[in-house]
């Protein structure tokens, strides 16, 4: 059985080990993250040149998403590096404080706006809400609080306002540095951290026009602002990442689960691809098995109709990144099998009304997939959106997304049940294409004689959104 849901795999010094890259991407890997808050400009470029070279030799279309920083909504540094906290005890927080003095009575912020954002009985949660506070006053440039949960604090640890409020904007001047440099290596995808509408997301959107690119965007779902404001995020964006830990900071854990898959279906009905990350397979960034639970977090999230799975530390820093990439795509294929039981084949049809024709005939192509004998099928596309309008619906039948076009291949590898294929058309005779298409699909050990495969395309060639015309062929 192919498997459909994809995987992000976060690239860092782990990956860095000889080997290791071509590992997780021989693993199954679809798409790699950069995540701009480690690293410099060099070192991201040295990884995508390396992921390249070895996608490029092995064939295989792999992705590259650029995660950028946001806004630091964290505290600074400890003299020690760290220090122990007591319930009871009082605890400053100090935009104007040394940025490496912190002790166990006061640090400074790296989030200066904090004393404008914050008004006594207020609760602040340091460090994923390990540490518990709530503010008492708001003196000058001193947040001062009491402990209500208290442990150990390093350096860094973020800072959450419990109910969400805080005014940092989603882009920094260090993130527009960092969209520039992901632009010039034609990254496909750019995520934005903490957005707050959909404005957040059209600003990055300006950007990164500006900069030449035609990279898609993905919003990040970390505040609770971006919660209450999910369909204009969604609607602004071409994926969502369901991005849980600050997420969970800020609403609760208790209500992650029915965020999770609320945002999940919200994506699936809006037609953009979404990805489901943090702490899917934590444990393995020190063990070489996951734990049950783990399995049934990244099961439930497929069942759900994720895109994408992503792991952050276990492949970026994680001891075993090759297996637990394994571990993560075997675990996909089993929630798979049981698929059907979940997401009605069809079910995201019925009474809708389509109001293009490429969605006509992309759930058109979907239809005849889930009643008819079909063994795959295949989109030429300029775009992707054939392709993403497909994966949609849920189906066993394997989607080929056909392109000349390299920046439209690598966005199709987020896309589930899609394997993008740079395939360029020679012929304007439809009989001509129909028999390019069959060779690609054999020299790709997808079909074989006496097969039916089911092709879209537009009958107006290299039109964006110009798909109108489904053929069934058999290939002989």
């Amino acid at each position: 059985m192919n498997r459909r849901t994809k995987i992000v795999a976060t690239l860092g010094p782990a990956t860095d080990r000889a080997g290791v890259l071509e590992g997780i991407i021989k693993a199954g890997v679809n798409v790699v993250r950069l995540n701009f808050s480690h690293g410099t400009h060099e070192d991201h470029i040295k990884r995508v040149n390396a992921v390249r070279e070895i996608s490029d030799r092995l064939n295989i279309k792999v992705g590259i998403l650029s995660d950028l920083q946001g806004p630091k909504i964290r505290i600074e540094k400890f003299v020690d590096g760290s220090v122990t906290l007591e319930e009871g005890a009082t605890f400053i927080l100090d935009s104007q404080y040394d940025d490496n003095a912190g002790t166990a009575e006061r640090v400074g912020i790296a989030y200066k706006e904090l004393v404008n954002d914050v008004k006594p009985q207020d609760i602040l949660l340091l460090d994923d809400g390990k540490i518990v506070v709530e503010v008492t006053a708001v003196k000058g440039s001193e947040v001062h609080t009491k402990v209500k949960i208290g442990g150990i604090l390093s350096n860094r640890k973020g800072i959450n306002l419990q109910g969400g409020g805080l005014s940092a904007p989603a882009l920094t001047d260090k993130d527009k540095e960092d969209l520039i440099c992901a632009a010039n290596f034609h990254t496909d995808y750019v995520a934005v951290s903490f957005p707050r509408n959909g404005s957040d997301m059209d600003e990055a959107r300006t950007l990164l026009e500006k900069a030449g690119s035609k990279a898609h965007l993905v919003a990040k779902i970390e505040r609770i602002e971006a919660v209450a404001n999910i369909d204009e995020i969604i609607l602004a964006s071409d994926a969502i990442m369901v991005a849980r830990g600050d997420l969970a900071v800020e609403i609760g854990d208790s209500k992650l689960m029915g965020a999770q898959k609320r945002m999940i279906l919200r994506a699936r009905e809006l037609n953009r691809a979404v990805i489901t990350a943090t702490q899917m397979m934590e444990s393995m960034i020190e063990n070489s098995s996951p734990t049950r639970a783990e399995v049934m977090d990244v099961s439930n999230a497929v069942l759900d109709g994720t895109d994408a799975v992503m792991l952050s530390a276990e492949s970026a820093a994680g001891k075993y990144p090759v297996e637990t990439v394994k571990a993560m795509a075997e675990i996909c294929i089993g929630a798979e099998s049981e698929q059907f039981t979940v997401l009605t084949p069809n079910a995201f049809i019925k009474d809708r009304k389509f109001n293009y024709t490429d969605e006509a005939i992309a759930m058109s192509a979907m239809v005849l997939a889930n009643h008819y004998d079909v063994q795959a099928l295949v989109c030429l596309t300029e775009s992707g959106t054939t392709a993403l309008l497909m994966s949609r619906v849920t189906s066993e039948i394997p989607i080929y997304g056909l392109t000349r076009h390299t920046e439209t291949a690598g966005r199709m590898t987020l896309y589930r049940g899609v394997k993008p294929i740079e395939f360029n058309v020679n012929h304007a005779n439809e009989e001509d294409v129909v028999g390019e298409v069959v060779q690609v699909l054999k020299a790709q050990s997808a079909v074989k004689s006496g097969d039916r495969i089911i092709i879209t395309r537009g009958s107006l060639n290299f039109v964006q959104g110009g798909t109108n015309n489904l053929r069934i062929a058999v290939v002989e």
